[in-house]
């Protein structure tokens, strides 16, 4: 987990959060797991996958579990804009999948440890 002695810098959290969001496209999902305090993963892949692949098709016509067999529909997901908080703790990026404005979006917070400051999250936003 990626850990800074002073409270980091927006670009500094918005380069974590595409590094997150990197590491899942690449399907190394537990790398991201790691590069943020907040894991497991699986509820977020779960969520982006409601948000874009199963948004999109027809009922019915999806396995149950395709958002875990094959992992190959993260590499379509992009960052399209990052949105703070009031307070600087808080922000979320919105996301794209091909390119086109998807339902979920994944909520990060900055918080102080014991350690220094973290990234914490993600959460899903709908």
């Amino acid at each position: 987990m990626k850990t800074w002695t002073e409270r980091p810098a927006k670009t500094d959290v918005e380069a974590a959060m595409c590094h997150y969001l990197g590491l899942l496209r690449a399907g190394k999902i537990l790398e991201a797991e790691q590069l943020v305090d907040h894991p497991p993963v699986r509820h977020v892949l779960k969520s982006l996958w409601d948000g874009s692949i199963a948004a999109g098709a027809a009922s019915g016509g999806l396995a149950v579990d395709a958002w875990e067999r094959d992992l190959s529909w993260l590499s379509e997901l992009d960052v399209a804009d990052f949105h703070w908080g009031d307070t600087g703790s808080h922000v979320y990026a919105e996301l794209t999948y091909r390119a086109q404005m998807i339902e979920v979006a994944l909520g990060f917070w900055v918080k102080a440890t014991d350690a220094g400051w973290v990234v914490a999250g993600p959460s899903t936003l709908w």
